[in-house]
């Protein structure tokens, strides 16, 4: 009787655990305002600011971004580029190109040089849930880190994204950033 009482009690332990890790679902934003096109709030020129924390919270990287951005239609589909440069407070610099697709209302896909594979992104309201993998290089070493990234848009011009970095599960830290549309 012990034993399935402690069996029970471990599957119930594993439940809240699991339930604590899931994301909430986009589509829980459908009816906030503004509502985001990411093919008008990401065209033209967006300049961006943000910070890399730690899992303890410790802010060890800060940097901007410079965003070029256009979208055309190919194929009956919105497919933008986003030419972002990178500059950090070290004075290190960066480069990345994304390439997205509007697959469908609300469902998007992209690709760089520097993620793996192909990010898939769905968007409601005034938010997108982005979720890849990035080849991200540290003292002479990559690894395969995986995003889970969520942005808002606040107002026409200012959109915040919060996103997550992990690797086989564990939280390695945190990329904030604010864009801003002139």
């Amino acid at each position: 009787m012990k034993i399935h009482l402690r069996q029970i009690a471990l599957g119930f332990c594993m439940t809240l655990l699991l339930g604590g890790c899931s994301s909430p679902a986009v589509v829980q934003y459908a009816d906030q305002k503004p509502e985001l096109d990411l093919s008008q709030f990401f065209s033209g020129t967006i300049h961006a600011y943000g910070i890399f924390t730690d899992r303890s919270g410790e802010v060890k990287k800060r940097f901007t971004v410079l965003i070029q951005s256009n979208w055309e239609v190919v194929q009956g589909k919105k497919v933008g580029t986003l030419d972002e440069s990178f500059e950090y407070s070290d004075g290190t610099t960066q480069k990345r190109i994304w390439r997205l697709t509007e697959t469908a209302p609300g469902q998007f896909t992209g690709t760089a040089d520097d993620v793996v594979g192909v990010a898939k992104g769905e968007s409601a309201g005034n938010a997108l849930h982005w979720a890849y993998t990035l080849a991200l290089p540290v003292d002479g070493t990559t690894y395969h880190v995986q995003f889970d990234d969520w942005m808002y848009l606040v107002t026409p011009k200012v959109m915040l994204n919060k996103a997550k970095m992990s690797k086989f599960g564990i939280e390695l830290g945190e990329v904030t950033l604010s864009f801003y549309k002139p």
